[in-house]
């Protein structure tokens, strides 16, 4: 079966690449059929023979994954790309474990913030309620300040109510 694949050529640490024709099974850098351009991967230039390209294709020759995605998107071939990278399963194992590690620690977060949330809601609930206190005798002095006459049994009821609201009062307070 025929390849349309890469053959590197060039310098260490400067790529360069054929665009050949070859036999599936034989060496990338050994013998080749026919050579149907060049590319640089640094320029992303890329000159290529589209006739040939396209009469061996018509023959049955598969391009690579690399060489097929590089064909599209200079318009030569049509259809979606294809993965040019594969991940091993020893690999893809590393990452979903990674993943997982970070979707827990994510969730750990949200919890946390949600406790602190709720932590600050007492707090502000706590302070509403202290607040409300404090300014709950300073109201009932004042309705206190009008002096008028009552019968005495009526005072001596309303006092002890207050005695009592004063007591619970006092008993909040020393617990707090």
């Amino acid at each position: 079966m025929l390849s349309i694949r890469f053959q590197r050529t060039g310098k260490k640490k400067a790529p360069h690449y054929r665009v050949v024709v070859t036999e599936k099974t034989r060496d990338p850098w050994g013998k080749h059929t026919e050579i149907l351009g060049h590319y640089n991967p640094r320029s992303k230039e890329a000159v290529l023979k589209e006739d040939r390209i396209q009469y061996w294709v018509s023959v049955g020759a598969q391009p690579t994954n690399s060489v097929r995605n590089m064909l599209i998107n200079q318009g030569l071939l049509k259809g979606g790309k294809a993965k040019a990278v594969t991940i091993s399963k020893k690999r893809q194992g590393k990452i979903d474990e990674k993943n997982a590690e970070a979707e827990e620690a994510k969730k750990a977060a949200a919890e946390a913030a949600a406790a602190e949330a709720e932590a600050k809601k007492a707090e502000e609930e706590a302070a509403k309620a202290a607040e409300a206190e404090a300014e709950a005798p300073a109201e009932e002095a004042p309705a206190e300040a009008p002096a008028e006459e009552t019968p005495a049994e009526e005072k001596t009821e309303s006092t002890a109510a207050e005695e009592e609201k004063k007591a619970d009062d006092s008993a909040e307070e020393a617990a707090e």
